[in-house]
C-alpha cells in the first residue's frame, strides 16, 4: 500500500482541485451575466464563494493531500511514519471533510445554496467522494503517526474561527443572488429564517461544534489504535519443554 497510495491521494487531490475549480468558473459566469450592481459584483460573489466551510475544507484538503504525495515520493521513501506535521494537518482536513459530508447530506441535501446554480457532479465530489475518500484515509492509509489528544484543539480552531467570520461578516454584504442586505453562505446559520433567530443559530452552531469535536475525537483515536497495532510485538510461539536427559 505505501507504494500506491499516494497515487490513489494525488488522484483524489485533483479531483477536488477540479471540482472547485468547475463550480467557481459556473459562479463567476452566472455573476458575469446579472443585470443588478450586486449581482455583478465579481469580488464580492468570489468572496462570497471562497466563504463556504464546503469549499475552504476541499481546498485544504486537496492541498494537504497534494503535499502528503510529495513529503511520500521524497522524504517519505523508506519512511517508517509520516512527519508530525504532516500527520496534524492531515487530521484537520479529515475531519472537516468527514464532518462536511454528513452535516451536508443530513441538513443540506436538495438545498439550493446561494452561490448559484449548482455543478451537479463537482457538488457530489464536493459532499460525498472527497468525504469518503478522507475517512479511508483515516482508516487505511500507510505510515501514519499516532497523534496526541492535544491534536483535537487544533483541529477547532479553523471551524471557531471560520464561524466567528462568517456571522459577523454575513451583515456587510448585499447577497448577490437576492439584494438582501445580508449574506450567509448556509440557511441554517441565516437567523432572519431560522427558527428561533439567533438562537436557532446557536442551537445549529454547538450541534455542528459537537459534531467537528467528536470526529476529531475519532480521528486521532483511530490515528493511537493504529499506531498502537504497529507497534505492539508479534507474539512468540512458547519454547518447547523437553525433558531432562
Amino acid at each position: 500500500m505505501t507504494t500506491w497510495w499516494p497515487w490513489a491521494r494525488l488522484a483524489a487531490s485533483a479531483l477536488g482541485f477540479a471540482a472547485v475549480v468547475g463550480q467557481l468558473a459556473l459562479t463567476l459566469s452566472i455573476a458575469l451575466e446579472a443585470t443588478t450592481a450586486w449581482g455583478s459584483h465579481l469580488p464580492t460573489v468570489a468572496a462570497n464563494f471562497f466563504s463556504f466551510f464546503t469549499i475552504l475544507s476541499n481546498v485544504g484538503a486537496a492541498v494537504m493531500l497534494a503535499v502528503a504525495v510529495v513529503w511520500a515520493w521524497t522524504r517519505g521513501r523508506g519512511a517508517a511514519r509520516e512527519p508530525r506535521w504532516l500527520a496534524i494537518a492531515l487530521a484537520c482536513v479529515a475531519t472537516y471533510m468527514i464532518v462536511t459530508g454528513i452535516v451536508y447530506n443530513l441538513l443540506l441535501r436538495g438545498v439550493e445554496l446561494p452561490q448559484g446554480t449548482t455543478l451537479g457532479w463537482s457538488n457530489e465530489v464536493l459532499h460525498v467522494v472527497v468525504p469518503l475518500f478522507l475517512l479511508v484515509d483515516v482508516l487505511f492509509a500507510p505510515q501514519r503517526r499516532k497523534l496526541s489528544w492535544s491534536t483535537v484543539g487544533t483541529i477547532a480552531v479553523f471551524p471557531v474561527a471560520w464561524a466567528v467570520y462568517t456571522l459577523l461578516r454575513a451583515d456587510l454584504i448585499l447577497a448577490p443572488g437576492t439584494g438582501d442586505p445580508f449574506w450567509y453562505p448556509y440557511p441554517f446559520l441565516n437567523p432572519h429564517i431560522t427558527p428561533g433567530g439567533y438562537l436557532g443559530v446557536a442551537g445549529y452552531v454547538v450541534g455542528i461544534a459537537v459534531a467537528i469535536l467528536a470526529v476529531g475525537l475519532g480521528v486521532v483515536a483511530v490515528s493511537r489504535r493504529r499506531a498502537a497495532s504497529v507497534s505492539a510485538p508479534a507474539p512468540t510461539e512458547p519454547e518447547p519443554v523437553t525433558d531432562a536427559a
